[in-house]
């Protein structure tokens, strides 16, 4: 089983390679979701979340999660063909955590090629943030 520590890691970049791991075969536990940043300005980023949650109703959908580890793995499922038998069974592959079980410390990996120093900008907002904005529990 990888663990990846997603601390300071672009989201969307760290779930693409999540993905490819999983479709690979590979038993992958994600962990420090809340600690993952989206980037953009603060303001923008905020409101668009804000925006879709508030789409539908809580009985017709469409659904969005107010949790950071569910989100991330909301954007690794959305990496993955899901519908395919194949992205089915690599998206059951994939464990996502908000902070750092006991079981997985001094195990964490990380990507460099995703971390945020790769932004041309310093705008960007942590997935712990957009959730305490949108009211869900950490």
């Amino acid at each position: 089983m990888k663990i990846i520590d997603v601390t300071d890691l672009i989201a969307g970049r760290a779930a693409a390679k999540i993905a490819k791991m999983a479709l690979l075969g590979e038993e992958v536990a994600v962990v420090n979701c809340s600690k993952a940043i989206i980037s953009g300005k603060r303001g923008s980023v905020l409101s668009a979340y804000a925006g879709h949650s508030q789409l539908g109703t809580h009985t017709t959908g469409p659904y969005h999660y107010r949790n950071s580890h569910q989100i991330m793995k909301r954007m690794i499922r959305g990496m993955l063909p899901y519908k395919q038998e194949k992205g089915l069974t690599a998206f059951k592959r994939v464990k996502c955590y908000s902070g750092l079980p006991e079981e997985f410390k001094d195990k964490a990996e990380s990507f460099k090629d995703a971390h945020k120093s790769k932004l041309p900008t310093l705008h960007y907002v942590t997935l712990g943030q957009i959730v305490s904005t949108l009211g869900g529990k950490e």
